[in-house]
């Protein structure tokens, strides 16, 4: 340590000045660094960071003991075991990646422990030989989140504690942004160097406005949500950005007519210029996912389905699956495990709740609470097209394939 106290009051002016310019220097090459953080990948970059990669197939994951991203996460019920059996059956299907998401309100109340949880997660999934894609904000179901214990299921009810983030009052304020900012390049300025990491997904169907006046949530969600979310997503890419991960960013479109950009929402323009590789919903037929599928290869980047498989809406692994297969599109169907989110249920429960009567077919999940398949010949396709030996197979060394 220098002790000018020794110095001349000179050798004071002149030490005081060069500590005065390194000072300054430093700020001018911390300002230049966040001037040439990186643009968005080109073409071929994200080409490039795509053949490396196996042919993505997994779940949106949240393990069946929490009914949301807090009851996930928070410390009191985190819960590394249930996450390592459950992934452990993903893998027996050959599975390589699931989408979890995160939470904003989790940073903002114990940002040490968040990161902690989360590097505790990606090391299961690294057990598991699975990299998962994380969600930072959601704009779907309840837009009052609250830290704390959550509330049970709502009886008979499809994602019945499902929680947006950011909720809508912080949505609509911005003087909650420089927090926001803070989640954002903080969660992943932390792992933007972690290749346990796929994909970070910015933002989950950010202009879903929850059915609107109909719906149970969407009257509460903010009227011009669609132009809040405009005008905010393309900060949060920055803000990633500025941070410099190597990860690739994406946000999926999810609705409306996408054959040609002028056709396309002002989000979800915002979404494909702005994503280095193109993610997007369907839970359609498997003619419209295929006319989806075609549709986006004009951008001649990797393509990711993070949201399908809804078998009473005609989204089944047995039809949809092969043709992601066939274009080399990333698979990721929503749900697991048959748990608290109680998405086994169709979304018309909204209105006509399954309580005294089940429906005749699981809307979505993969596997029973006990690790049994809701369906034995799902995850034989599944294996199949993953090239997964079974594990009768393996233990004699022979293949499915």
């Amino acid at each position: 340590m220098i002790r000018l106290r020794h110095y001349s009051r000179a050798q004071k002016y002149f030490s005081l000045n060069a500590i005065r310019y390194a000072v300054a220097i430093a700020i001018v090459l911390a300002t230049t660094a966040q001037a040439v953080a990186r643009q968005r990948w080109t073409v071929e970059q994200a080409n490039a960071w795509y053949s490396t990669q196996p042919w993505l197939v997994g779940s949106d994951y949240i393990p069946a003991n929490a009914i949301n991203q807090l009851e996930m996460w928070q410390a009191d019920t985190f819960d590394p075991k249930q996450i390592d059996l459950e992934l452990g059956w993903a893998e027996s299907i050959g599975m390589n990646t699931m989408r979890v998401f995160l939470h904003d309100l989790l940073w903002q109340q114990d940002k040490e422990g968040f990161e902690s949880r989360l590097d505790t997660f990606l090391s299961i999934a690294e057990k598991h030989h699975i990299r998962p894609m994380l969600v930072l904000f959601d704009s779907c179901w309840d837009p009052f989140p609250k830290l704390g214990p959550q509330h049970p299921p709502i009886p008979g009810i499809h994602n019945s504690g499902w929680v947006q983030s950011p909720g809508a009052h912080a949505l609509q304020t911005p003087s909650e942004y420089p927090r926001l900012e803070a989640y954002v390049k903080g969660i992943i300025g932390h792992f933007a160097k972690d290749q346990r990491i796929l994909v970070w997904d910015l933002w989950n169907e950010p202009d879903n406005d929850n059915d609107g006046a109909n719906g149970a949530y969407g009257r509460f969600d903010p009227k011009d949500k669609a132009a809040i979310v405009a005008e905010l997503l393309p900060q949060v890419y920055s803000w990633v950005r500025s941070v410099d991960p190597v990860q690739p960013l994406t946000s999926g479109i999810w609705t409306g007519d996408w054959t040609t950009e002028s056709l396309m929402s002002a989000v979800a323009r915002i979404q494909v210029n702005e994503s280095d590789i193109i993610s997007f919903h369907n839970y359609g037929w498997p003619e419209e996912f295929e006319r989806r599928v075609v549709a986006l290869q004009r951008y001649h980047r990797p393509i990711i389905c993070t949201e399908y498989m809804a078998r009473g809406a005609g989204s089944t692994f047995d039809q949809t699956l092969p043709i992601a297969k066939k274009y080399k599109v990333g698979a990721i169907n929503w749900g697991l495990v048959a748990g608290k989110t109680q998405t086994y249920l169709p979304w018309d429960s909204w209105r006509h709740p399954y309580i005294l009567d089940q429906p005749t077919l699981w809307f979505h999940e993969v596997f029973h609470t006990d690790g049994t398949p809701y369906r034995e010949r799902e995850v034989e396709i599944i294996r199949d097209l993953t090239g997964k030996a079974t594990p009768a197979a393996s233990a004699t060394g022979t293949s499915t394939r």
